[in-house]
């Protein structure tokens, strides 16, 4: 019988340890675009230049757009009811970093479609799954983004989710109307409660940071801080102006 020294022993964890998180880790590939470098596809990928270079056997800091580049990330395989929001909000990463590690600049996801997932290079990362506020349908995600898209030309993206969340607000007030679209074409005492549903503008499509405020506010982001009610700044409507002010973004006050 042979004894292992408490050295051997712990050379050997070592060994072992490393073996484990070589077999754990994912690469995944990337295509280089115009105004790439090395350094900021490692800041994307939460790597090294050095190893970027070692993986792909490069001898110099040159790439060019259209090369195909190993990166150390993990594939996602898209699902049905999958949003690039959704997945970069399970994965926790940007969803910024998102579009640019897949070239993706817009929303159309199909399932079974594969993307890489910058910054998650271990296969025991998994999404998290979050639950919405209110129940929702997918015509009435684009509803509230056309909405938010009617009513926030010129405002911030903070405005714009303020604008979704007091929808969502109203949609969980007994006061109000229970879904999304019948508080959105609500008309009371011969009023429109929301002028694009009157004026049309309401069919105008989302655009996409529209869909991501939409998203963000079904998700529970509410900067209107529980309003009812939003105008412009430059309203003479006294009715409004007398309710409690909740937020005043970019040109927009939010009231209870």
């Amino acid at each position: 019988m042979h004894l292992l020294k408490k050295g051997q022993v712990l050379t050997f964890g070592i060994l072992f340890a490393l073996i484990l998180n070589s077999a754990t880790a994912l690469a995944a590939d990337y295509t280089v675009v115009s105004g790439d470098s090395l350094y900021n596809i490692s800041v994307l990928f939460k790597t090294s230049i050095n190893t970027l270079k070692s993986d792909n056997q490069l001898n110099t800091d040159m790439i060019y757009p259209g090369q195909e580049l190993k990166v150390p990330a993990k594939i996602y395989t898209v699902k049905s009811g999958d949003t690039l929001y959704l997945i970069a909000k399970g994965f926790a990463i940007p969803l910024n970093s998102l579009r640019k590690a897949n070239n993706k600049w817009d929303d159309s996801l199909i399932p079974g479609q594969q993307l890489v997932l910058p910054g998650i290079n271990t296969a025991g990362e998994t999404m998290k799954t979050y639950d919405t506020v209110i129940p929702y349908t997918a015509d009435e995600v684009n509803l509230l983004a056309r909405l938010i898209t009617a009513e926030t030309t010129g405002e911030p993206y903070e405005a714009m989710v303020a604008v979704g969340a007091v929808v969502v607000n109203r949609v969980k007030s007994p006061e109000w109307p229970s879904t999304i679209t019948s508080v959105i074409n609500q008309v009371a005492g011969g009023y429109y409660q929301f002028t694009p549903v009157k004026n049309g503008y309401i069919n105008n499509p989302p655009t996409d940071a529209a869909l991501r405020a939409a998203w963000a506010a079904l998700y529970g982001s509410d900067p209107s801080k529980g309003a009812m009610f939003y105008f412009d700044d430059s309203s003479t409507n006294q009715w409004l102006w007398s309710k409690p002010i909740t937020a005043r973004i970019g040109s927009m006050v939010f009231v209870y």
